[in-house]
């Protein structure tokens, strides 16, 4: 039997969260806060958050283009590991969330490193600058558009950039052929595009509920 990522236990994932996460008191408020919210299991978990600080840390990427605000977490993770200068557009739907995370932008002293919109994030990507492109993409949005989302993203990375999709196992419904919910044939639908797609790289990893990271050359 070939080696396998681990099946991690209560007590492992809390060795983990102990031992592999450096995560600021800002933000260490801003996760427990979030955990009291009825879809608080939107927000991506805090070793994922570490995995994204440190690809930044190596990429310094001057543009960045995120899809699922939520309460801003993974955006201020992103506008804190990155040079000043970097640019961030996050794109959500909900006013009361983007709230939260626009106080705790604030606070962290990095609001105006990060661009907020507001709307359908389809329709906001229409309106992006392709000539200008993005270094980094992160893709963590509404999951039966998945294939949609990837089909008018890829133009805007950058060559040489990478996009990071969450999501990519959906708690192994992924795997289960029974389930036809909306929400899991937009995410096998995009799997099977990112594998079949002849113009990048891509890794699927099952860090969190998945993530497939994908460099376009």
């Amino acid at each position: 039997m070939t080696n396998r990522s681990l099946s991690l236990t209560d007590e492992l994932y809390q060795y983990v969260l102990e031992n592999g996460v450096q995560e600021t008191d800002l933000l260490t408020e801003l996760r427990h806060l979030t955990a009291h919210d009825a879809m608080s299991r939107m927000q991506i978990a805090p070793e994922q958050g570490q995995f994204i600080a440190f690809l930044l840390s190596l990429t310094k990427p001057q543009r960045i283009l995120e899809i699922g605000t939520f309460t801003g977490y993974s955006s201020l993770i992103m506008a804190l590991n990155t040079p000043d200068e970097t640019k961030i557009i996050t794109c959500d739907m909900s006013k009361q969330w983007t709230d939260t995370a626009q106080t705790f932008w604030k606070r962290a002293g990095v609001a105006h490193k990060i661009e907020l919109k507001l709307g359908e994030a389809l329709d906001t990507i229409r309106t992006l600058n392709h000539d200008e492109g993005f270094d980094f993409i992160f893709l963590d949005a509404d999951k039966e558009h998945y294939p949609q989302y990837y089909l008018a993203l890829k133009p805007l990375l950058k060559s040489g950039g990478m996009m990071m999709i969450d999501n990519v196992l959906w708690s192994g419904r992924v795997a289960d052929k029974a389930n036809t919910e909306e929400t899991t044939l937009g995410i096998r639908k995009l799997n099977e595009m990112v594998l079949q797609d002849q113009d990048i790289k891509s890794s699927m990893l099952p860090l969190a509920d998945g993530v497939t990271l994908i460099h376009k050359s």
